[in-house]
């Protein structure tokens, strides 16, 4: 007489835990050569891909950076896609960072928040992802100012006053009106919005 064994129940496997790399081990991997790959960027400890750049975002970063350039007071530089030290599990590496200083004051180290007035991103397919994990990362590190250009609702959203990690403020500026650049809570100047979108 044969038997048929009852069938069991598959179970499934837990969700696998994640480990979330902080900013030192991120930094220790990169140097180590480890990461081998420049397109990432660590995000609340993740390690995310960096989108693929298209013409009209190329365009709005590079005449971003000759727009704030040209009204930037002294003791003040641009960085074009370096990173930035956020906090612990953040090392972001933004379409443009407004910093104290220039490149010899990050010699042997990234520009930390105290260090930054402004980050820019030129968004399109990265809008969520601009919109959403890197504005919490840069407001969980108090980054004063961040501004989206918006490519595909064609607007400059303007965020500040962070507090308990969020933006309290956001602002909306369309083609025909002005964005305030303010650096180190003065304003030195103002961009009209059609010459930051392409």
């Amino acid at each position: 007489m044969s038997t048929v064994a009852p069938r069991l129940q598959a179970r499934s496997l837990a969700a696998p835990e994640v480990y979330r790399l902080n900013v030192v081990e991120y930094e220790r991997m990169a140097e180590a050569g480890i990461l081998d790959n420049n397109r990432v960027e660590l995000i609340d400890g993740y390690l995310v891909t960096k989108m693929t750049q298209k013409p009209p975002d190329v365009w709005a970063v590079e005449n971003a950076h000759d727009q704030i350039g040209r009204r930037l007071p002294p003791g003040w530089s641009i960085r074009e896609e370096k990173p930035v030290r956020i906090a612990r599990f953040d090392e972001p590496e933004p379409d443009l960072a407004v910093v104290r200083g220039g490149r010899d004051d990050y010699r042997r180290r990234h520009p930390g928040p105290k260090d930054v007035a402004l980050l820019v991103e030129a968004a399109d397919t990265s809008l969520d992802r601009d919109r959403g994990p890197k504005r919490d990362a840069f407001a969980r590190g108090r980054i004063a100012t961040y501004w989206i250009i918006n490519l595909v609702d064609r607007q400059v959203e303007v965020h500040s006053n962070p507090r308990r990690g969020e933006y309290r403020s956001i602002e909306v500026y369309r083609p025909g009106q002005e964005v305030p650049l303010t650096i180190d809570g003065v304003d030195v100047g103002r961009i009209a919005v059609n010459d930051l979108l392409p």
